[in-house]
């Protein structure tokens, strides 16, 4: 069963808890992967419904669903019923505008980020939600696209020879967490290089393009604050947690992920003062490019001023102008007309205006 709205505006009215999908469609049927580990086993399944995981609650591993595609609401109904999750969480789940957040329930914790990735195109990011439901052996990650993003945590699992496998499920949510907000690192260093890029445009030659590029970068550095700075109050609000499900070892990983949210945080707030100062160079630039040709111009007419003033006073049709029959009078004139922009140049050029 499939039903979506575009905006959250469009859910006015409707009762609290009510599952709805908001947000862009990326599939039209949700895909469920199960991964369940321990120490000494690992099995791999994709499953058709939800009853499918009461197989795995009474087992000492660690079980992971991803579910990909959010707009079956029966798959969402189903984890709700069956695992005992409060219905506005359910709501909050299919609600992909949800701004980064952690809410702390008995027996579960839930976990809401954007995954940020930079395309190739001029800079540009994806942005995809992420909900984490955190049980006592149980993890359920809800995303809006099939895509490889856990990727590089389930190769980690998939390989026996590191500890992650005798560890619980608070381990497998810092390591999520950890792989999304790394993720950000590659955006600095995107944002580093068009920064690079378009002051040497705006020292060469600022041009339009430039201009459009610095308007889009910041707009997109705007958004990308919008999706990082709650993730200082995510992990601190995590790192106060009392709940069991956390165990106090792993709150040392936890704090990493804070320090790099943090680290993060900072450069983005930098390079948003950064690109506003991009766009100061670019008008300084755009006025001193101005100048040097108002300059030019005003050089030009400085000399021509002189010489229209002497041609206008000798085109004047008066009967008794002496100077009309001299015979040299044309030649002086020419000399005159020479001398006028020699002297001037002379002038400009001890003046340094040149």
């Amino acid at each position: 069963m499939a039903n979506s709205l575009n905006n959250i505006s469009e859910k006015s009215g409707m009762s609290p808890g009510a599952l709805v999908h908001v947000g862009e469609i990326h599939h039209t049927q949700s895909r469920i992967s199960v991964l369940d580990y321990s120490k000494e086993s690992l099995q791999e399944i994709s499953v058709e419904s939800i009853n499918e995981l009461l197989l795995y609650r009474d087992r000492d591993s660690v079980t992971w669903v991803m579910i990909e595609g959010l707009t079956d609401i029966s798959i969402i109904e189903s984890v709700g019923k069956i695992f005992d999750i409060h219905p506005l969480v359910l709501e909050d789940i299919l609600n992909t505008h949800h701004r980064p957040k952690f809410e702390e329930y008995d027996g579960y914790l839930y976990i809401v980020l954007k995954a940020l990735v930079s395309t190739k195109a001029k800079f540009s990011v994806a942005y995809e939600q992420v909900s984490i439901l955190v049980l006592k052996n149980f993890i359920f990650t809800f995303k809006e696209k099939r895509d490889d993003l856990f990727l590089p945590v389930i190769q980690r699992i998939r390989s026996g020879k590191s500890r992650f496998r005798s560890l619980g499920a608070d381990y497998l949510t810092y390591t999520i967490l950890d792989l999304i907000v790394d993720q950000n690192f590659a955006l600095i260093d995107s944002l580093a290089e068009t920064i690079d890029s378009v002051e040497e445009k705006l020292l060469s030659n600022p041009t339009l393009d430039a201009l459009n590029t610095i308007k889009g970068v910041k707009r997109e550095v705007a958004y990308i604050r919008r999706f990082i700075s709650p993730l200082r109050d995510l992990l601190a609000s995590l790192l106060r947690s009392e709940s069991d499900i956390i165990d106090q070892k792993s709150l040392i990983y936890f704090k990493d992920v804070f320090d790099h949210v943090l680290h993060i945080s900072e450069a983005m707030d930098s390079y948003r003062d950064i690109f506003s100062g991009l766009l100061d160079i670019y008008v300084s630039s755009v006025s001193n490019k101005m100048n040097e040709v108002m300059k030019v111009l005003t050089m030009f007419a400085s000399i021509f001023i002189p010489l229209t003033f002497i041609a206008g006073i000798y085109g004047m049709n008066f009967d008794y102008m002496p100077e009309l029959r001299w015979k040299w009078a044309y030649p002086i004139l020419w000399a005159i007309f020479i001398a006028i922009p020699v002297i001037l140049l002379i002038y400009f050029k001890k003046k340094r205006w040149l």
